[in-house]
C-alpha cells in the first residue's frame, strides 16, 4: 500500500514536471525550452561575475577616458568569443568636466568647502586619481555668484509653497537642498524657476550616512566627505546628446549650439558631503523649518537666509567625446527579423562597481552561458542582442543615440528590450510594460532565491505581504502574484519604451545591500564584495531571471504579451485620476472655506511670518466620456483576444507569423506622434516621466500634468487624445483578433 502510493506519487510529480506549461510555448516545445533553462541554471558562474567586475572596476570608466575605451573593447572581445557578431557602435557626444570648482562661506566665520572624497587604505581604487571624475554636478551650467544662502528641503515644488507660507524667498539667492525626493536635476530646475541663481546639494546623514548604520570603511554608508555625483541635465524634456535632439549624434552630425540647448541647467549646481555642508547649515537664520525637513546633523535646521554671503564659483570644459556601445547579436534561426534586446550600461562615475557593474557582469554571464547553449545545439529562434551602454550616466547617452540612429529598424525588429542597472543582496524588483506582468510572474516563480531557497517570486510575495498594511494584506494574502511597477526615467530603457513604444522592463535584485556609495568614489569592488553581493548570489540570480527571460522571448511559439493586463492596468490608472481630481475639488472647496472662515488668520504666528494662502480656482468638471467609450471596447477586445491565444496552436505558419507581429508591435500604437506637451521626444500616451519628478513616473501623463498645473483645458485635450490613441490601439487587437476567425 505504501509502496503503491510513492509510486503514483513519483508518477504524478514527473507527469506534472513533464507536461509543465509555458505561456506562449506549445506542449512539443515546451519540454526542450525547460531543459534549455535547467542548463541555463547549471552553468552560471559566480567567479567569472567576481573575476569580470574585478578588472572592469580597476579604474575610472567614464565617457572619453582610457578605461572606458578599453573596457568596452574587453567586453567585445569575450562576445567574440562566445560566438556573437559584436561591433562597437561609436557616436561623439557634449560631455562637460569640471575646470574650475570653488565654494566658500564668506562673513566673520569663513569657510571653503573642501570639495574631494579622501582616499582610504581599505579601498583599495579611492585612491587612483588617473583620470578620476572631480566631485562635481554634470551639465550645470558656469557660472561666478555670491549671495545669501536658503535652505530649500528636497527642492521640489511641493518645499517652495511651503516657503511662501512661511515667508522666506530664494529670489537672487542660492539654494541649498538635500539630495532625495526626486531626482536630482529638478533641484536647480525648480530653483532658477524660483529666481536662485545658484543650487548646492548635499547627502544628509538622515538618509544614506551615520543616522542610517555604520560608515565606510566599517559600515556600507556615506562618511563625511563622501559625495554623490550625478548628472542635472533636464532629461524629462529629452535625454541623451543634447546637441542632437531626436537622431543619432554621429561624428559629423550637425549640432544645436550650447546657447540653444533647453536641458542645460540655467543656474551652476554642485553637489557637497554632510561635512562640508555643515557650517553652511550653521550659518542659516530665519524660522526653523518643518519638522519633515530636518536632517541628521548635530544642529537646529532653519530656512534662512543666511548671515553671511556664499560664493559658488563653477567653470567646465564643454568637450565632445567619444562613447563606445558594445552591440553583440546571435542570429536566430527561424526569426532572424525579430530581435529581443537585452542592456546594461558599462560607464560610471569612477569605478562604478555598484552602479552598474553588478547588472553588467550578470548580463555577460547570461550571454556566456546562451554561447555555451548554442554551440551545444540550443540556437534561439529570434535573434538576441547583448548590449552595454556607453554614457548612461550623464544621461542616456549611448542608448539614446543608439536608438536614435537605428529608430525605424527597431520599431519593425525589436520584440522586447529587457534593461538591467546594477544589482544587490534582497528581492526582485521589475518594472516595465504591463502586457509582461504575466509573462514575468512565470518566470519569477522558476528562479529560486539563493537565500531562502524558495522561488524569487515566493519571497517577493513574503517580503510585500509582511510590508503591507492591514487593508493591503487582506487584499494580497493568499495571493502570490506579483504586480510590476510602472517606469519612468532613470536607465537605458526610456528611448526603446517612451519614446519607439517597445515593449521593455527593467530588472533587477535589492533591498538588502542599501549603502552610501552611490555615484562617489567608493562604489568600489572592495565596498561591493563586503557589502552588497557577496559571493556573487544575487548576481548568479539575475542572470538566471532575465537569461530565462530572454530565451522564452526568442524561444516563445506565441510571444506571451498579454494586453488584457495592459488594458485593466489602464483602466486602474484612469481610476485614479479621476479619484485625484475629485479629491483637489474637496481639497479647494474646504481651503476657500477655512480662509473665508478666517481659520488662518487666528492661527497665524508673527515670528514665523506665516504668509495667508491664496483663494484656489474652482476645479472644473473633466468630459472622460471618450475614454471611458475606447476603455469599453478595448476591454472587450483584449479579453476576447486572450481567450482566442490559447487556440493559437491551430494556426497555420503564415497566420501565427503574422499574429506575432501584431502582438509585438502592438504596443506602438500607445505612442501619439507629437509627443507630451512641452516634450515631444516622450511619445508613449500610458508612462513617461514627471516633468517635475525625474525619475518617479507620470501614469497617463498628459492628462495627469494638466491637471497637477491645474491647466485644464490642456487636461481635456489630452483626453481626447488619449481616447483616440486608445482606439488605434483598439484597432490593432480587433485585426490580431481576425485572424482567429
Amino acid at each position: 500500500m505504501r509502496f503503491s502510493f510513492l509510486l503514483w506519487l513519483l508518477l504524478s510529480t514527473h507527469l506534472s514536471f513533464s507536461q509543465q506549461k509555458i505561456t506562449g510555448f506549445f506542449s512539443a516545445n515546451a519540454a526542450r525550452q525547460l531543459d534549455m533553462e535547467k542548463q541555463l541554471d547549471a552553468m552560471i558562474s559566480e567567479s567569472n561575475q567576481d573575476q569580470w567586475l574585478k578588472f572592469l572596476s580597476s579604474g575610472p570608466h567614464h565617457i572619453g577616458s582610457a578605461k572606458g575605451k578599453a573596457n568596452a573593447d574587453y567586453m567585445a572581445a569575450l562576445f567574440r568569443q562566445w560566438g556573437y557578431e559584436t561591433e562597437l557602435a561609436e557616436y561623439h557626444v557634449l560631455f562637460p568636466t569640471p575646470k574650475f570648482r570653488s565654494l566658500e562661506l564668506l562673513g566673520n566665520k569663513p569657510y571653503k568647502a573642501k570639495l574631494e572624497e579622501p582616499a582610504m587604505a581599505e579601498d583599495k581604487t579611492s585612491g587612483i586619481k588617473n583620470e578620476q571624475l572631480p566631485t562635481y554636478n554634470a551639465y550645470s551650467a558656469d557660472g561666478d555668484v555670491t549671495a545669501e544662502l536658503v535652505f530649500v528641503n528636497r527642492g521640489i515644488p511641493a518645499d517652495y509653497d511651503e516657503l511662501e507660507r512661511m515667508g522666506v524667498s530664494v529670489k537672487g539667492k542660492i539654494v541649498l537642498a538635500k539630495y532625495g525626493g526626486s531626482w536630482r536635476g529638478i533641484k536647480p530646475k525648480v530653483a532658477a524657476e524660483h529666481g536662485a541663481i545658484g543650487c548646492i546639494i548635499y547627502s544628509d546623514p538622515m538618509d544614506d550616512g551615520y543616522v542610517a548604520g555604520d560608515v565606510y570603511p566599517k559600515g556600507p554608508y556615506r562618511p563625511g566627505q563622501g559625495v554623490q555625483r550625478g548628472s542635472v541635465m533636464d532629461m524629462p524634456v529629452y535625454p541623451g546628446d543634447p546637441t542632437t535632439p531626436g537622431y543619432g549624434s554621429k561624428a559629423d552630425a550637425k549640432r544645436l549650439s550650447r546657447e540653444n540647448i533647453i536641458t542645460i541647467m540655467k543656474i551652476p549646481v554642485l553637489p557637497i558631503s554632510y561635512e562640508d555642508a555643515l557650517p553652511l547649515l550653521q550659518s542659516l537664520q530665519g524660522p526653523v523649518v518643518p519638522e519633515g525637513w530636518r536632517g541628521g546633523l548635530p544642529l537646529t535646521y532653519h530656512t534662512g537666509p543666511s548671515a553671511a554671503k556664499v560664493r559658488l564659483h563653477l567653470e567646465f570644459n564643454w568637450d565632445i567625446k567619444p562613447l563606445y556601445n558594445v552591440i553583440a547579436k546571435m542570429r536566430g534561426t527561424d526569426f532572424p527579423d525579430q530581435w529581443v534586446i537585452r542592456g546594461n550600461h558599462h560607464d560610471g562615475w569612477n569605478m562604478g562597481a555598484a552602479d552598474p557593474l553588478s547588472g553588467m557582469v550578470a548580463e555577460m554571464e547570461e550571454a556566456r552561458v546562451i554561447g555555451a547553449l548554442a554551440q551545444k545545439g540550443f540556437r534561439p529562434r529570434r535573434t538576441l542582442v547583448f548590449c552595454a551602454w556607453d554614457g548612461e550616466e550623464p544621461a542616456l547617452l549611448g542608448s539614446t543615440e543608439w536608438v536614435e540612429d537605428h529608430a525605424e529598424e527597431l520599431q519593425q525588429k525589436t520584440v522586447a528590450y529587457l534593461n538591467s542597472d546594477g544589482n544587490s543582496r534582497g528581492f526582485l524588483g521589475i518594472g516595465g510594460s504591463h502586457a509582461l506582468e504575466n509573462f514575468f510572474n512565470e518566470v519569477a516563480a522558476d528562479v529560486k532565491d539563493p537565500q531562502t531557497g524558495v522561488s524569487v517570486l515566493e519571497r517577493k510575495y513574503a517580503k510585500t505581504l509582511a510590508t503591507a498594511d492591514r487593508s493591503a494584506k487582506a487584499k494580497i494574502l493568499g495571493s502570490r502574484y506579483m504586480k510590476i511597477s510602472a517606469l519612468g526615467a532613470g536607465s537605458d530603457y526610456s528611448p526603446f519604451f517612451q519614446h519607439l513604444g517597445i515593449p521593455s522592463a527593467n530588472i533587477g535584485f535589492g533591498g538588502e545591500g542599501s549603502g552610501g556609495e552611490y555615484h562617489s568614489v567608493y562604489d568600489s569592488y572592495d565596498h561591493f564584495t563586503r557589502f552588497k553581493d557577496p559571493g556573487f548570489k544575487y548576481g548568479t540570480a539575475l542572470a538566471k531571471t532575465a537569461g530565462r527571460s530572454m530565451l522564452r522571448l526568442a524561444n516563445a511559439d506565441v510571444l506571451p504579451f498579454d494586453y488584457n493586463i495592459l488594458t485593466n492596468t489602464i483602466s486602474d490608472y484612469l481610476a485614479e485620476l479621476k479619484q485625484v481630481l475629485e479629491q483637489l475639488r474637496s481639497d479647494a472647496e474646504m481651503e476657500n472655506k477655512l480662509i473665508n472662515d478666517k481659520v488662518y488668520q487666528l492661527a497665524a504666528d508673527p515670528v514665523l511670518g506665516f504668509a495667508f494662502p491664496k483663494i484656489k480656482p474652482v476645479v472644473p468638471f473633466l468630459d472622460f466620456s471618450s475614454v471611458e467609450n475606447a476603455m469599453a471596447l478595448l476591454k472587450k477586445n483584449t479579453a476576447s483576444l486572450k481567450m482566442a491565444l490559447s487556440g493559437a496552436a491551430v494556426l497555420d505558419a503564415s497566420k501565427l507569423a503574422s499574429l506575432n507581429g501584431m502582438l509585438y508591435k502592438a504596443e506602438q500604437k500607445l505612442l501619439y506622434e507629437k509627443g507630451l506637451p512641452r516634450r515631444p521626444w516622450y511619445k508613449h500616451q500610458i508612462y513617461a516621466p514627471g516633468f517635475y519628478t525625474g525619475y518617479g513616473v507620470k501614469t497617463l501623463p498628459g492628462i495627469r500634468e494638466g491637471i497637477e498645473e491645474s491647466n485644464w483645458k490642456e487636461a481635456q485635450d489630452r483626453i481626447v487624445i488619449l481616447a483616440n490613441t486608445l482606439m488605434e490601439f483598439d484597432a490593432t487587437i480587433k485585426a490580431a483578433l481576425a485572424i482567429f476567425n
